[in-house]
This record gives structure tokens, C-alpha cells and sequence, in this order.
């Protein structure tokens, strides 16, 4: 079966690889409707400047146009377009790169992958450019409001090894938060949950159950109000971290999700998340070598909140 993730119909363009869309094995009348009701992020007169374009190809390599038959089952690349993209005036920093990984250090705000209103202003696309790696495929990924270490795999070949290694949770992380300091929760910890999607937002919440998550905890500097704390996490569910905090009635500085969602204005970076992904350690798999990368970035000090 033809990989929909393998560019080799449409050629990667400007960073961004192309978009695939599978027809469903029922359907008749012309793909140009199946487009518009399917994709309607997308309107219809700019899938026909697209189809006049010929950008609109098939796994088979032939374009379409606007008489084009919908044909069941069969695989259609595009190119994702934004009309207007916000830009992120931050810089990621390459710590590490060989043949099979390059690991960056993520500032705040800028998101790891193309999704919603961003494309071009996003970690991956960005290193593509950059260092011109088509194959170039975050190996995890971290929220855009987390600062800190993204690991990306260069080449595919092998790239599902260290995958591997996220998914059997051999790889050692560590973060740093900063949130509120409270004599009656006692450290270090433990904290275990069980954690599910909340049908709000992109948003997860705790709920009875048999745990799927835990998060060690323990304080490394406190000032007042406000401690730093060091967080382990074993499982990787999404907002683990920010959802376990809140759940402790410590809620990180800056979060603009939990307990409650206060959504700040386009470009306003005034709060960034106080959550940086410190450092990752493994053994790699192919050599065998112990790894260990550390971000070089740091969050707001305890005595300026």
C-alpha cells in the first residue's frame, strides 16, 4: 500500500511535505465536490485554482482538474496553504545533529508540527528548510507553549528504532516547572492518575479509574509563593504534566489551559508556560552509546514573579 507519509507524487515545497486525502471506497460525481465537502477549510473556487494549477495529484502521479470523477479508494497530495500566518519572532537552537538525529532546544510558542493557523512557522518546517532534510520527522513532540528539548529523526530508514524507544518508555525525561508553593502538599511525590480527553478544547482532565499516568515530583528552589520543581514523567499522555500540577491545586505560571482556559491575544508572549522539557538520556540503539541532551534555556526566576 502506498505510504501516505512518502512525498513521492508532489515534491516537498518550501519545508512543508505535501497533504494526503483517501476517497472513501463508496462515492460517485466529480473529486472536485468530494473536495469541497470533505476539506471545507478549503473553499471550493480555491480547490479549482488548485486543480487548474495542477496540484492536485494522485498516488499514480497524474493530475487532476475539475471534471476529475471521484474514484473510490484512491489517494489525492496537496498543498496545505494558509492565507495569512502569524509569525513567531523566537529561534530554535540546534544542540545535536548526525545521520540519524538532530535534536533542538524549542523557545516558547512555537509549535513542533504544521496544525490550525500555522505551517511555515513551526519547528519542523523551519529545520527543513534549514538544513534542507526532507525526511526530517519529530520522533515526540512537546505543546507549543513548552520550551525545551525536541528529538527529530533524519531518515526514515531508521526511524521506527527510536521511535521505539518512546513507545517502550526507555528514554529518561526530565522537566522543570515553575507554580505555587504550598506547605500542606508534601514533596517529593508521586502523583498517579488516570487521564482522559474532556471534550473541551484540546483539553484532558483526571478521572476515576485505573491510573495510565505518573509523573514523579520533587522541589529544587522555593522563594516565597513560588517554587521550581523537577517533574519525571513515565507516561506521556497529552498535558500530563499540566494536568497533575492543577490537579495538586498548583497550577503552572503561565498556563493558559488549566485550571481554567484564559486565551491570550494573538502575539501577546507576556506569559510564556513556565514548563521546559530539561533533558532526555537513552541508550542508543544502534551503537549502543549512552546519550544525554540538556537545554540550554531557562525559565523565569522565582524572585522576578
Amino acid at each position: 500500500m502506498h505510504n501516505a507519509h512518502d512525498p513521492k507524487v508532489l515534491p516537498i515545497r518550501d519545508g512543508v511535505s505535501p497533504s494526503c486525502v483517501v476517497l472513501p471506497s463508496q462515492g460517485r460525481g466529480l473529486l472536485i465536490d468530494f473536495l469541497a465537502e470533505r476539506l471545507p477549510a478549503v473553499a471550493r473556487e480555491d480547490w479549482l485554482r488548485r486543480l487548474a494549477l495542477r496540484e492536485v495529484v494522485d498516488e499514480h502521479g497524474r493530475a487532476a482538474d475539475a471534471d476529475t470523477a471521484f474514484a473510490p479508494g484512491l489517494r489525492y497530495y496537496y498543498y496545505r496553504e494558509l492565507q495569512a500566518e502569524p509569525p513567531i519572532p523566537f529561534e530554535a537552537e540546534v544542540l545535536h545533529r548526525d545521520a540519524h538525529l538532530l535534536v533542538a532546544d524549542k523557545p516558547h510558542f512555537l509549535p513542533v508540527v504544521p496544525a490550525g493557523r500555522y505551517l511555515q512557522q513551526t519547528l519542523l518546517v523551519r529545520l527543513k528548510r534549514a538544513f534542507d532534510l526532507p525526511e526530517l520527522s519529530p520522533i515526540h513532540r512537546i505543546d507549543r507553549d513548552t520550551a525545551g528539548l525536541v528529538v527529530f529523526s533524519v531518515q526514515r530508514a531508521t526511524r521506527g528504532i527510536y521511535q521505539a524507544l518512546f513507545r517502550d518508555r526507555a528514554i529518561h525525561k526530565t522537566y522543570e516547572a515553575v507554580a505555587p508553593w504550598r506547605e500542606d502538599v508534601v514533596f517529593p511525590r508521586t502523583h498517579e492518575s488516570r487521564m482522559e480527553e474532556s471534550g473541551h478544547f484540546f483539553r484532558m482532565h483526571e478521572v476515576a479509574g485505573t491510573p495510565n499516568t505518573r509523573t514523579h515530583m520533587q522541589v529544587l528552589e522555593q522563594r516565597g509563593r513560588w517554587a521550581r520543581y523537577r517533574l519525571e514523567p513515565e507516561s506521556g499522555k497529552r498535558h500530563q504534566l499540566r494536568v497533575h500540577m492543577a490537579a495538586l491545586g498548583l497550577p503552572l505560571w503561565g498556563d493558559g489551559f488549566y485550571p481554567e482556559v484564559h486565551d491570550m491575544p494573538e502575539g501577546d508572549y507576556s506569559r510564556p508556560l513556565q514548563l521546559l522539557a530539561r533533558s532526555l538520556a537513552f541508550t542508543d540503539p544502534l551503537d549502543g552509546q549512552s546519550r544525554r541532551f540538556d537545554s540550554r534555556r531557562q525559565l523565569l526566576p522565582l524572585t522576578d514573579l
